[in-house]
């Protein structure tokens, strides 16, 4: 006797349900391939996946989710998932950005594929969520697949929980997901072909797998600062030596646990007591630490050098900063005993036991690292022509630009670039000409690494993959189609190597002789430049550029024709900056960052930024005549040199917010 109706929606029901709570990426997938063999679906069937699998499952746990994805196609920018329909994309990671963009293309109606090389999500590291970020994930259904996401003033959650969510809500819209899968390397369309011909495809690790088969117009690559496509050159932005350490510890969800607070931040600058006691109690020297409580008890602290020598986490002390936290200079005993020290002071003790988590090496879950570094490439995406045949190449996520953990952006910056990546593919399958296509993607780029929670819109009810419902001073145009022809790359060009062969790598604004720009030079070079001007008093490099009058003094000193300093008003922060933006673009060719008007808003410009843009400054004129130069200035500067003793803290330390736990006053907002 066969199945009833009722009883196949039933068990419809079941599979689904199955499908939304699995815990793993391996268990995920399986769900998914039964629930798509009960339902008879072909997993293939791109265009109508979507609309097969919510008319199969009317299971009424799932129509709350179907009404959350359905208005968000609903976008008239998907024009009804028909503005891709004929585009074909790899993307290659399987992380947040990755899945991400691949949610996006799918909805325009691209064929997408996902590749990764693992099939576990094992990262326990907690990422610290933006408003719109925890808004978007909402209406992508983020509460149906995991239930505590951002519950109450939660605004974290850890990688792994992230991907999965993600892998599920891509599977749902038509997603193709490979894992086990190595990208190698981009395959030039064989010669001779013609138009019609084998096009662009990607060699894979193992070899022979089907996707070696597929062809595409567009590739994105997600996987990480490691291993970007080819063609892509990096900046690199080194700050002083900041040693990072992450810790994961078990959640046994026990109610003991449930009752100890959250970090959300703490830097010595703002409780200087409680880091003064944790140095003397324990001999461990922190300049801020962080909470959060997920699957694991997660925290991330910074520590100085000197404490890590003297606890003997540190065995030798090199100038060297790969060889100062090589594993083999490191003692992971002493390490673990530090971190746990730190967490269990932190916490005033109240956790009942701090055993750690295991990771995917099935080591306990502690990690030291180096986190001055911030690489960003130099460009967001590229075309590559050969016989006939086209491919758009792009970057999302930490292989675009790499967050700065202290400023909690590598989440929101990374679906901001997903949106707008989708944003040019689909201006790509609507057949724009590649050179305007590139321009607005390199223009829209450019604010990437200067947006805030504070300055983007505020709105996010009307996000969507235009980016001019996210960026409230758009330029679209900023960047001319002349200036990004050495990004259509044809095969005139004789490309020998499209692989993983590493990104090149150039340092921000690096001269032959210097191999980085260190703040602490920069803000030396910067005071003894405008040193003298009515109304300038730079002490550091954010604040002391507000007005205006120090970006007009330091073009004045190398160029007194073009600026009039003397009729400047100080009162007219906005109409000051804007005046130096637009001579410096236009007599030296160096792009502003921002617009006078935010220069001047209320929580001033951005720390990271302005370093980067005065570093231009630096590197054209340090060797000018007119650069003041000598031993006379130096002792104005003294008073600076406890100042960058903090150098990270200085630079990215967020605006100060609410008290939490043990740490009356300020605490401010990292990771």
């Amino acid at each position: 006797m066969g199945e009833t109706e009722d009883e196949r929606t039933s068990q419809a029901g079941q599979l689904f349900e199955n499908f939304v709570q699995a815990t793993t990426c391996k268990g995920t997938l399986q769900a998914f391939s039964i629930l798509c063999r009960q339902l008879d679906l072909n997993l293939l069937d791109h265009r109508d996946f979507y609309s097969s699998l919510k008319a199969a499952i009317t299971y009424w746990k799932a129509k709350g989710l179907w009404g959350k994805l359905d208005k968000r196609a609903s976008h008239k920018e998907y024009s009804k998932g028909k503005a891709c329909a004929d585009t074909r994309c790899l993307i290659i990671g399987g992380g947040p950005c990755g899945f991400r963009s691949a949610i996006e293309l799918a909805l325009l109606g691209a064929k997408v594929v996902v590749i990764e090389k693992r099939d576990t999500f094992s990262r326990n590291n907690v990422l610290h969520l933006w408003p719109y970020t925890i808004h978007d994930l909402r209406n992508l259904g983020a509460k149906k697949f995991y239930g505590k996401f951002c519950a109450g003033s939660i605004d974290h959650i850890s990688i792994r929980q992230l991907q999965l969510m993600l892998l599920k809500i891509a599977l749902i819209v038509g997603v193709e997901v490979h894992v086990n899968v190595e990208f190698v390397k981009l395959l030039e369309p064989p010669e001779g072909q013609g138009t019609d011909g084998p096009g662009w495809r990607a060699e894979v690790r193992p070899a022979g797998h089907p996707i070696s088969n597929y062809e595409f117009d567009v590739i994105i690559g997600a996987d990480g600062r490691r291993s970007t496509l080819d063609g892509f050159k990096r900046k690199e932005f080194r700050g002083k030596l900041a040693i990072a350490i992450t810790a994961n510890f078990v959640n046994r969800n026990t109610t003991a646990e449930a009752k100890v607070e959250e970090i959300s931040g703490v830097a010595f600058i703002f409780n200087q007591k409680f880091f003064l006691e944790l140095k003397e109690e324990a001999g461990i020297d922190l300049e801020n630490i962080v909470y959060y409580k997920d699957n694991t008890h997660y925290f991330v602290m910074t520590a100085k050098k000197q404490s890590l020598l003297d606890k003997g986490v540190i065995i030798n002390d090199y100038i060297e900063t790969e060889r100062l936290l090589a594993s083999d200079n490191v003692n992971q005993e002493a390490l673990l005993s530090y971190a746990r020290e730190a967490a269990d002071f932190a916490t005033n003790y109240q956790l009942p036991s701090l055993d750690y988590a295991i990771n995917h090496y099935s080591q306990p879950d502690v990690a030291m690292f180096d986190f001055t570094c911030m690489y960003a490439s130099e460009n967001a995406a590229l075309v590559r022509e050969k016989h006939g045949h086209q491919v758009l190449v792009a970057l999302v996520g930490d292989s675009l630009l790499e967050p700065f953990w202290p400023m909690g952006t590598g989440c929101a910056r990374g679906f901001l670039a997903a949106f707008d990546t989708a944003w040019m593919i689909k201006g790509w399958a609507q057949g724009k000409e590649p050179l305007d296509l590139l321009s607005e993607r390199e223009s829209i780029y450019r604010l990437l690494p200067q947006t805030t929670a504070e300055n983007i819109s505020k709105n996010f009810e009307q996000y969507t993959i235009d980016p001019a419902t996210r960026y409230p001073n758009l330029n679209s145009t900023c960047v001319r189609p002349h200036q990004v022809r050495h990004l259509y790359i044809n095969g005139e060009q004789g490309l020998s190597s499209l692989g993983h062969s590493g990104p090149t790598r150039t340092s921000v604004n690096i001269s032959r002789q210097e191999s980085e720009v260190r703040p602490s030079r920069l803000l030396l070079w910067c005071q003894k430049q405008t040193q003298g001007y009515r109304g300038v008093d730079v002490t550091d490099l954010t604040t002391s550029w507000r007005s205006g009058l120090a970006l007009c003094a330091l073009i004045h000193r190398q160029r007194p024709d073009l600026i009039d300093f003397d009729s400047l008003n100080e009162a007219d922060c906005a109409k000051n900056n804007q005046l130096a933006f637009d001579v410096a673009e236009r007599e030296f060719g160096i792009q502003p960052v921002t617009t006078g008007k935010e220069m001047n808003a209320e929580q001033g410009p951005d720390k990271l930024i302005m370093v980067l843009y005065l570093s231009k400054f630096y590197e054209m004129f340090r060797n000018s005549p007119q650069s003041i130069t000598g031993r006379a200035f130096h002792s104005k500067t003294e008073k600076n040199e406890q100042q960058q003793k903090h150098m990270l803290l200085q630079i990215l330390s967020l605006p100060a917010g609410g008290a939490f736990g043990r740490f009356p006053g300020n605490s401010c907002k990292l990771f």
